[in-house]
């Protein structure tokens, strides 16, 4: 995979490459037990600081994306796609609040097809 980092963009380099990890992710071009490049190696091939790319991994590691194995490296995580691990968390969330606010499924369904602009 192919990662490009946009100097005169806006959003800082560390997020740009923790998006384009993500976005290989869930493209299936990166696929779980895939090794990344270390953070040196990394940070040299894209003229970025090591604590850049160091902190783009942190993150990626945090929402378990990727998984740090010590000595042998990071390495594509077998759960893979954060953003259905954090849409899930925010639905049990959701459901929590729900359930103490004393509205029926069927009502908090509702709610949620409204938000996402679906018609029943």
């Amino acid at each position: 995979m192919d990662i490009v980092i946009d100097q005169h963009s806006p959003t800082a380099p560390y997020e740009q490459l923790r998006v384009q990890v993500v976005e290989g992710v869930r493209a299936g071009v990166m696929s779980p037990g895939d090794r990344l490049p270390t953070v040196r190696r990394l940070a040299e091939d894209l003229g970025l600081a090591p604590n850049t790319v160091a902190r783009a991994y942190r993150e990626l590691e945090r929402d378990e994306v990727i998984e740090t194995r010590g000595r042998l490296g990071s390495f594509i995580a077998a759960t893979g796609d954060a953003t259905r691990k954090q849409a899930q968390l925010a639905a049990v969330a959701y459901a929590e609040r729900m359930r103490v606010l004393g509205l029926p499924a069927e009502e908090a369904l509702a709610i949620v097809r409204a938000a996402l602009g679906i018609r029943s």
